[in-house]
């Protein structure tokens, strides 16, 4: 199936993630490094800006209002999670915060779509190259009209990878510190840019070969790992299981490195 052969349902859907991701992509664009109110939540470096609540506000009320039916999870608490519904939102308005308040160039939208518990279209915006990318199940993940794929890099030696660091990286013993370590000994090269929507995005592009984290959420990884695995990646826990849609673990790559990744990461 492509993107042609799309139900009505399903397009409406994507439709209006891209049209969401854009419209909050926007509002992000427009306050970037124009000096914004900054505040903390369950640690000093876990911070929430106005631009986050604006953009949840936007992407809440308009599905709040054209999609009443649908239960909506969003990492600043706007809408309502009602298990029993089929389509359910998952959305993290400004993944990268830290990175926006700092004026750091990286962050973007990112919005999941479940229908029935199973992730079934995915929209990651980044407003500042005006990137949009988007996937829907068995039909293919894509950079605006470039259809995606992920990397052919088979050597770990030569492979590009990303991972990151959780709120509680100050006090946790379970810190990533240490896989961090062992995976920069072994690949080419090694980065920590602050957002996981859309270090998932570039495994699918193949700008990164793979991308592992811990302690993540549900909104910051719903989207990204479907258009990793539209774009032929694979993604896992860090013992090569289902990864949870919970974002506790997770490790993503264009499969070929991925038992190499793995044994690197998962507990020692």
């Amino acid at each position: 199936m492509d993107l042609k052969q799309l139900d009505s349902e399903d397009r409406a859907v994507l439709e209006m993630a891209k049209d969401l991701a854009l419209r909050a992509g926007r509002i992000q664009r427009d306050r970037y490094e124009t000096g914004v109110d900054v505040r903390t939540k369950s640690a000093t470096i876990d911070l929430v800006t106005e631009v986050d609540h604006a953009c949840e506000a936007l992407i809440v009320g308009a599905l709040e209002e054209e999609r009443p039916q649908d239960a909506i999870v969003a990492e600043e608490g706007g809408g309502e999670d009602h298990p029993d519904r089929e389509w359910r939102w998952v959305i993290d308005p400004l993944d990268g915060t830290t990175n926006y308040a700092h004026g750091f160039p990286r962050f973007c939208v990112s919005i999941g779509v479940e229908f029935r518990d199973e992730t079934r279209v995915g929209v990651v915006y980044d407003p500042l190259l005006d990137e949009l990318f988007y996937a829907v199940r068995n039909a293919g993940a894509w950079l605006g009209e470039r259809k995606l794929q992920v990397s052919t890099t088979g050597d770990f030696g030569q492979a590009l990878i990303a991972t990151g660091f959780s709120y509680d990286v100050h006090k946790s013993a379970n810190d990533n510190v240490a896989r961090f370590a062992r995976v920069l000994k072994a690949a080419r090269g090694l980065r920590r840019d602050g957002s996981a929507a859309l270090d998932l995005c570039y495994v699918a592009a193949g700008r990164l070969d793979a991308y592992w984290e811990l302690k993540l959420h549900a909104w910051d990884v719903s989207a990204g790992s479907l258009i990793v695995q539209e774009a032929g990646g694979q993604v896992t826990d860090c013992e090569g299981g289902a990864a949870p849609r919970s974002g506790e673990e997770l490790v993503s790559s264009n499969g070929l490195l991925h038992d190499t990744l793995i044994s690197y990461v998962k507990d020692q």
